[in-house]
Parts: structure tokens; sequence; C-alpha cells
């Protein structure tokens, strides 16, 4: 707490810090129509945040963290969890439960698993968040949803940047534009790579991407490709005295189990996707926007129990019909109505871990896993006063196990079906503030590795979860000469059904069950002030942004092996957590900020009987930037976590024998420079 008010006494100083080019923007209150990314009237109230992150370009952590209901943690660098509103509850590691779409296509898989860490941060501008569930329209899910808008420029140009930090942290982007009339193309390339802040957690990835954008008449074309390869060690938890002995160290040999170095624990991970959209117009009113897409992953885990390696080929298309009609000036109506479709084949294998080489094989599966919905949603504004949306979505999922090493080989099929996702909202435009109701329904099926989870045992009981949500928000915009201020206070409520939640046996294999009832209550609080100087003023513009979350989340009825956990908070769910951002921008070209996030303790168990402590983190970044016509270059320098927190970022949660924790770094530097030219 003293820390908190060490911050805010900071910021009523006017303790100088600000923005650059690589700097985090403003973090706009933004809508999303009917979920189709125009965002022209407001059914859904979501956060962009233009993508340029206030911190080590390593990792995204910091700036989703900026968003409030969000919480992004890194168990070690490469290893990300993405929170929303909770739904990290079922996620040990990578992203489950939440829909990822780069441009329109998807990176979640069908078997319901994102790998976020393929992307680096020059392979998208923006980035959208949808909390709560989005099934009206983008299928089985009640973890939120997450848009990314693919690269591109509208001038022609090359941007080259390169940063180092601490622990040899070393990034390098590039990218280049060039456009022609109605032709557009943007090639990105990322490095990135790090020993890492404990033992056994180097990472190094290569990216790449291509977007290209071509318009005629009334159809435009676009293609979308996207490669990574990307190799981190995984350093595995640590129990509470090892942590506080010295947490920069990788888990230790223990009884039967080897350590995380002797094995060499650690993750290759090889993903390529590309896709193709065409929209069609047909008149004023109807149009057509088809994508179709293919994937593969190539992915390889020396763990401490065995040696996974699986091949992950997927395909998939989403097509969407759009009536749009507007009559007596300013009533329209928006009618969406689609299917998207999915399909994978995946091969898993286990074998023994032999010092980091795969051994005898243990279990050999082939996966056979095919999604689709159907979904149509309407919005009709009336006298830019009232805006109503209803929408409705079939979704069905079907999955085959077949496991070929056990005689006689048979296949295990898991059907989730005829599961209906309506969501309904209005909206009032009212003279003292907008008031924003919604009341939606999600559906989620176990993913596959939940089904079959790292103890290779398949799962044979796990239902899918489902539930109803319920939101009311408020939000205000002031505008003055010089400056703007936006308040935005949102209230929810999920009722969530056979919840699924993760456990750990004492090896650190994850396994799944079903939690029965949980009770999300929370509220989410956005401000922002925005202060622009005139042209003959030393500064350029001041902008602060505060996020708050408070999250009253429980059990309902749980009882698991005659042990009840009902009325129990949820683990890994902090009840707090905020976040301050302070920029200032000079005509001279300096530019500084600032950035305090902080935390409030965690439960680590369904028993409560264990929690991490709280945490609270102060960044900052100064630079220069000088542009010359079309050459703009950028020098900056910066640190992370300046208080100097121990701390753990990614707990891994109901884990055996205490192995809760893993250490985030302690404090940290970084600079970097940047050459443009447009």
């Amino acid at each position: 707490m003293r820390y908190l008010l060490f911050w805010i006494c900071l910021l009523c100083s006017g303790f100088i810090y600000g923005q650059g080019p690589d700097t985090v923007k403003t973090i706009e209150s933004v809508t999303v129509h009917a979920f189709d990314q125009s965002e022209n009237r407001a059914t859904a109230v979501v956060r962009k945040l233009a993508w340029e992150v206030p911190s080590n370009k390593l990792s995204l952590v910091t700036a989703l963290n900026t968003i409030s209901g969000v919480r992004m943690e890194e168990r070690s660098p490469g290893s990300y969890r993405i929170n929303i509103r909770g739904s990290s509850l079922r996620a040990p590691f990578g992203v489950r439960n939440v829909k990822v779409y780069w441009g329109d296509i998807p990176l979640t898989d069908p078997g319901g698993n994102t790998y976020f860490n393929q992307l680096a941060y020059n392979n998208f501008k923006s980035l959208t968040v949808f909390k709560g569930p989005a099934s009206s329209m983008y299928g089985a899910g009640t973890g939120g949803l997450i848009l990314l808008e693919p690269p591109g420029n509208n001038k022609s140009g090359i941007n080259v940047e390169y940063a180092a930090g601490s622990y040899n942290t070393q990034s390098v982007f590039a990218d280049a534009s060039w456009n022609k009339e109605n032709l557009s193309n943007t090639v990105t390339y990322a490095h990135n790579q790090s020993v890492g802040y404990r033992a056994q957690s180097a990472m190094q990835r290569n990216n790449l991407s291509w977007n290209t954008h071509i318009k005629w008449k009334d159809q435009e074309l676009s293609a979308l490709l996207l490669f990574s390869d990307l190799y981190y060690q995984t350093p595995g938890a640590l129990t509470l005295k090892e942590f506080k002995t010295n947490p920069a160290a990788a888990r230790p040999a223990a009884g039967a189990f080897p350590s995380a170095a002797a094995i060499n624990a650690a993750i290759w991970q090889k993903n390529i996707t590309a896709g193709v959209t065409h929209k069609q117009h047909f008149g004023e009113a109807w149009s057509n926007t088809t994508s179709l897409y293919s994937s593969f992953t190539q992915f390889k885990n020396s763990a401490i129990r065995n040696y996974e390696n699986r091949n992950e080929p997927q395909f998939g298309g989403r097509s969407v019909f759009t009536y749009s009609k507007k009559w007596n000036g300013n009533n329209t109506l928006q009618w969406n109505t689609g299917v998207e479709a999915q399909q994978g084949y995946s091969t898993i294998r286990v074998s023994g871990n032999n010092r980091g080489r795969p051994d005898t094989l243990q279990t050999d599966d082939d996966v056979n896993i095919g999604t689709y919905s159907v979904f149509t949603q309407g919005t009709v504004s009336l006298r830019d006063s009232w805006v109503y949306t209803a929408g409705l979505s079939y979704n069905k999922s079907k999955l085959g196990f077949t496991r070929l090493n056990v005689y006689p080989v048979a296949e295990q099929v898991f059907h989730y079906n005829n599961e209906l996702a309506p969501r309904f909202t209005v909206l009032r435009k009212l003279g003292f503030a907008d008031l924003l109701a919604t009341v939606s329904r999600g559906f989620s099926p176990p993913a596959v590795a939940e089904i079959l989870p790292s103890t290779t045992i398949i799962n044979k009981d796990l239902k899918a979860e489902h539930g109803w949500n319920y939101e009311l928000t408020g939000r205000k915009h002031f505008s003055f000469n010089n400056a703007s201020l936006h308040f935005e206070l949102t209230g929810f409520y999920f009722d969530l059904t056979d919840a699924i939640t993760q456990r750990r046996d004492a090896s650190g294999a994850d396994y799944f069950i079903n939690a029965g009832a949980v009770k999300e209550r929370g509220v989410e609080f956005y401000g922002n002030y925005l202060r622009t100087f005139r042209s003959n003023s030393f500064f350029n513009y001041l902008n602060t942004t505060i996020n708050y979350t408070y999250n009253h989340f429980r059990y309902g009825n749980f009882v698991k092996d005659t042990i009840a956990y009902s009325g129990n908070r949820i683990p890994g769910v902090p009840t707090r957590t905020v976040n301050v951002q302070l920029v200032l921008d000079t005509q001279a070209g300096f530019f500084a900020d600032a950035n305090y996030y902080g935390a409030s303790s965690v439960f680590l168990n369904d028993a409560n009987a264990e929690r991490a402590n709280a945490y609270h983190l102060l960044g900052a970044k100064i630079g220069y930037r000088k542009k010359w016509n079309k050459i703009n270059l950028t020098v900056y320098a910066g640190a992370d976590n300046l208080l100097n927190e121990t701390y753990s970022l990614g707990n891994d949660i109901n884990a055996a024998a205490g192995r809760y924790y893993n250490a985030a770094p302690k404090r940290n530097f970084f600079t970097g420079a940047a050459f443009e030219w447009r």
C-alpha cells in the first residue's frame, strides 16, 4: 500500500514521463458493431489498445495488463497465459477458452487452444478485447474474445528497431510497406531472445508475417501469412521455501523426478498460418465476407514427467452475409448471418524422457476434431438514442481419440452439441451518460488438451461448461478546449455451471475436473484524461489513464472427493488490480512515460490454504525522437520493476507438494533505437 501511495504522490507532484513512437498510446474506449469489427455502433463494450508497449518489447505482458478485467501472466519468457475475468482457471499454460482472430483468420485451433506466444510485437497494429461470452457471433466459448488487426501502413516505407536489456535480452523488429493505388503490402520480421531471469529459462523466437490487400470495383481481397519458430525453456515451479531461498533457481530434483535442467525442460514450437478473405458487395445493402485458412503446428515438449511430440494440421473457413439499411436519416439496421467451421487432425506421441531426449513410447494418439457454428445477429439503432441487439448461435463439436499403441485399436468419440448461445443488448444514450445492458449465454466444450492432458489419461467424464452473463455499463465523455475526460464503469455477474478447473500431480502434470458452479461478480473502471497544448508550448500533450478491477469470484456448489470447496475464492484471480499510466510528450522531441501495476494477493488452491503475496510494479521510460522530412529517428531507455519486487507471475494453481511459484524478473533495464522512413 505504501508503494501505491508513493506512486500517487509522484503523479500529483508532476513527475515527468512521456511517450514516443514506441510507447503506449491512448487506450480508447471503442465499440464493436455485431462483433464484425466495424466500429460505428455501440453494441459491446471493449477496449482497443494501440499496440505500442511502454516496456521491454520481448514481452506483451505490460501492455495487456493495462486493460481492466484482463490479466496476462508469464511463467517464463515465451510461456503466456491470458485471463479475461478469471478465464485462465482452466489454463495451466497457454491460452484456452479465449477466441483469438488475426484479421478474419482464427488463431484458435478447433481443439480450443491458442498459441498466443507465436505472435511478436509487430504482428498487429491494434488489439481489441471483448470480455464475456461472444458465442452469438464467434462460436463456443465463455472466456472472451481478442481481435488482432494485421499490420499495415497507409504510406510506403520501412521501419527498423533494435532493443537490448538485462538478462541478455535482444529484440530486432523490421517492417516494410508499399502501396500503389488499391494495392497494399506489408512484411514484418521479428527476432527476440533472452537468457531469462531464472535458470533454465532461455527463449528465442523468429517471426515473419505478410499482409496484402487489394480493392477493385465492388470487391476486396486480402491474404495473410504468419510464421513463427519459437524455443523456450521451462524452469518449473518452486515451493515457497525454494522461492524465498533463491527465486531465480529452476525446479530442483525431488524424489523420483529429475530437475528441470537435467532433462533440459523446454518447448520447441513452429507455427504457420495462411488465409485469404474475400469481400463482395451486392448493391448498397448486401455484402458477403468469406475467409478460408489453413495452419500447421509442430510442438515438442521435454517435461519432467515425459517427452511429448505433437503435429497439428488444421483448416477452416468463415462466411458472413451482412444486410445494412438506413431510413429516416438516423435509423439503421444491420443483420449478420453466417457459419464458421474448423477441422483438425493431430498426432500426439508421448515417450519417456531420457535427459531431454524421447525414450520408450508410452502413448500414441490420433485426434480428429471438428467444430462448426451457425449464427445470426441483428442490430437496430433508433434516432441515435436507442440501440438494440439480439443474436443467437448453434454450436457443435466432435472429438475422436484413437490410441494406436493399445490393442484392439478403437476410437473414443465425444460429442458436444445442441447448445444455443443467445445474446441481447440494449444501449440508451442519455444526456448525462450512455447506459448499456447485456445478457448473454456462453458454452465451452473441453479443449483437446483437457480431455487428453499431460498425464496422458483420457478423461471420459469431463463435461462442457456453460453459463449466463449479465452486465451493466455506464460511460461519460467530457470535452474541453484543449482536453478531454472519459469515464467508464462496468458491473458484471457471470453464473457458470460445470466450470472446468485444473489440478496438478507431483510431477507437475495437469489434469482437469468439473468444479460445479462458479459465481463471478466484478466491477471494472476505466478513466482517461488527455490534455493537448498549443503549438508554441514546450509540451505537446499529457495523457493519464487508470484501470481498476475488483473481482468477487467464488465457488458455488463444489464438492470433490468428499471435500467441500463451496464458497471458497477462485484460485489464481486477484481480488483487486490497478494500473496507472502517465505519458508526457514535448514539442522538442523528448518524451517519457511511467506505468504502475498493482495486484492483490491470490489464493493458490481450491482449499484457500495457501496464497501468493500482493505486489506493486513500477516501470518508466525516457527517450528522444528527431524528424527530418521522411525520416524519423528514436532512441529510448527504461526500466521495469523499479521497486525490485520479488513476486510470482503465473502461479501453478492446485499444484501437488506446494509447487506454486514461478518467479518473475527483479529490477531490469532496457534501451533501444528505431529508424523509420516513410
